[in-house]
């Protein structure tokens, strides 16, 4: 007998047995006393017999609907329940004792892709992803045969074989004798919160090392121009068929890789002076498409297609030139055996579903520039480390690790972003996002290459504060003919200029020195003599006022460390540019 039975019979039997047994016996018992007389008692037995029969019906059509409107209201209850988890977000599951599934709401099969059908009778280990070891799963089991309530989180695979991640409640279901006969399990879906969470500690590690990495930079920087300065000074001085020539070269090409690595750093660490101009990305990719061939085996397809149509972006050309750069050689050399390498151009609009999917990322218009190879491809945990500094799969000596944080930190520190899609065997498809602009492109600057350094016979005010830089760089600029002062730091170089008779032609100082900076020393030269021209210096680049304040004012700016020769172009530059 079940339960629906037992308490009918408690709700409508039991209490209409009490009753007609207690009108029988009182009515029989009243109608002897009151009526004694055989033929009256009679008559009103029969009155009272049809008073039971309305009396009892009527109680058993209250007790009837009684038990109607509990059942209903029980129903209802139990329908509002349904429906409720039947539009829950968050998936559920019900198995028995045994784990096997007896049902699963529509979110689980929007969420995981398994029909109810297919999911009914099965072992949930069938959304196993093999992300979390047997441990975990053998520490959960356990803590549900104990009876408790189990939370954790559960890295699951879809059916079309992409993952997902949730977070997990399970609860057992006990029946009226203490048993356990059922676990629910209820999900929540947090795979983007995950993302997001990943992103932002991704974002953090890359911030700290940044910082170091910025802040090493400026050092090494003044480091870099003594040594490529003397060893310059030193090569020129010595003849072709020196003995000594070849160590000095090679010092001096030893100081242009600990440029190059430096470059490097400050890409990684976005702190790099950038000097953006409004181009055709599609100009770009044409004009390095030959030396990319070059780059590349004779066994590798390079295609190219651009949209005609493509807008315009403001950017670095050199940088973005390293970004494609860095990414065809990592292309190339995931390809050993060949196969084909694919660059792209195209318009896009990202709505605000699309931003959603990655981290400090704004709905607008962009130019999407895409690399994609048909290389090895790479598994999911050596994606989650790509951009990371110093992280390399290459053999030891062939990659320094920094070549893909080069392009993440050039990508963001220009605005846009970049994402990767990889799947081993199969290939990599890197995008990169940059915003467009309305904007016409600039004419490119054609440079040429002249042997000489130009001269000048002006007087130059020499301010830094480092000695081996300060006395390099005096003796590059009297080589080409200029009259130089001296001086270490600000208050020196205003003592000195009001103590010159000659006219100071140029102002050449460092901008982060101590008592005075370069960018407080200027104004006060300029009060004295307006006609002053100004070209700042400096291998520090995470100053704001060197990152915002200088390169949007058009001030003129020498990144340290810098060859004899840009320095000599770079002065010759700022004096024979019109006064502003």
């Amino acid at each position: 007998m079940n339960k629906q039975m037992m308490r009918t019979i408690c709700r409508v039997v039991l209490p209409y047995i009490l009753f007609a047994g207690l009108w029988i016996l009182l009515s029989d018992w009243l109608l002897t006393i009151l009526i004694p007389e055989p033929t009256a008692h009679m008559q009103w037995s029969i009155y009272k017999g049809w008073a039971f029969v309305i009396v009892t019906a009527l109680l058993l059509t209250a007790l009837l609907r009684v038990e109607m409107w509990a059942r209903e209201r029980t129903e209802a209850s139990l329908l509002r329940l349904a429906a409720a988890v039947d539009q829950s977000t968050e998936t559920i599951i019900i198995t028995d004792s045994n784990s096997t599934i007896l049902y699963v709401n529509p979110a689980f099969e929007k969420r995981s892709g398994y029909s109810r059908n297919e999911a009914v009778g099965q072992n949930p280990r069938f959304l196993r992803s093999g992300k979390q070891d047997s441990e975990f799963y053998h520490k959960m089991r356990e803590a549900l045969a104990a009876g408790q309530v189990w939370k954790g989180h559960f890295n699951n695979k879809r059916k079309d074989g992409s993952f997902y991640e949730e977070e997990s409640t399970i609860s057992p279901v006990r029946d009226s004798a203490g048993r356990i006969v059922n676990y629910v399990a209820v999900n929540r879906d947090i795979t983007r919160e995950a993302q997001l969470e990943n992103q932002l500690r991704q974002a953090q590690k890359m911030e700290i090392v940044g910082r170091l990495a910025g802040g090493v930079a400026h050092d090494f920087n003044n480091l870099l121009v003594a040594i490529i300065g003397y060893s310059e000074i030193a090569l020129k001085s010595l003849a072709g068929d020196d003995p000594v020539r070849k160590d000095i070269q090679e010092v001096f090409n030893a100081g242009e890789r600990a440029v190059a690595l430096t470059r490097q750093l400050l890409a990684f660490s976005r702190k790099q002076i950038l000097l953006p101009k409004v181009m055709d990305l599609n100009d770009l990719v044409a004009n390095i498409s030959k030396m990319l061939r070059r780059l590349i085996s004779e066994d590798i397809l390079l295609i190219t297609t651009c949209d005609p149509a493509l807008g315009r972006v403001k950017v670095d050309p050199g940088q973005i030139e390293q970004v494609i750069t860095n990414l065809v050689v990592n292309a190339r050399d995931a390809m050993p055996g060949g196969g084909t390498l694919a660059i792209q151009t195209a318009n896009v609009e990202l709505n605000e579903a699309n931003a959603a999917e990655h981290e400090d990322v704004t709905p607008g218009r962009y130019v999407l520039l895409t690399l994609s190879d048909t290389g090895t491809g790479m598994t999911n945990e050596v994606k989650g480390h790509l951009f990371e500094p110093f992280f390399t799969t290459k053999e030891q000596g062939k990659g320094t690790g920094l070549g893909l944080p080069t392009v993440y930190g050039i990508v963001k520190q220009s605005g846009g972003h970049i994402t990767v899609n990889s799947e081993v065997g199969k290939g990599t498809v890197f995008r990169i996002y940059l915003p467009r602009v309305d904007e016409a492109s600039e004419t490119p600057i054609q440079t040429g290459t002249p042997v000489d350094l130009p001269h000048g016979t002006e007087t130059i005010l020499l301010v830094e504060d480092e000695e081996q830089v300060r006395n390099l760089t005096r003796m590059v600029l009297e080589k080409c003919g200029y009259t130089v002062l001296v001086a270490c730091n600000g208050p020196d170089a205003i003592k000195l200029a009001r103590q010159n008779d000659k006219r100071i032609k140029l102002l050449l100082t460092d901008i982060i020195m101590p008592e005075m900076s370069g960018r407080s020393l200027a104004p006060q030269l300029l009060a004295m003599d307006p006609g002053i021209k100004v070209l700042y210096m400096s291998g520090y680049t995470d100053s704001e006022i060197i990152q915002k304040e200088l390169m949007t004012t058009g001030t003129s700016f020498l990144q340290k460390p810098f060859s004899h020769e840009f320095l000599a172009r770079k002065v010759r530059e700022v004096l024979d540019a019109p006064a502003a």
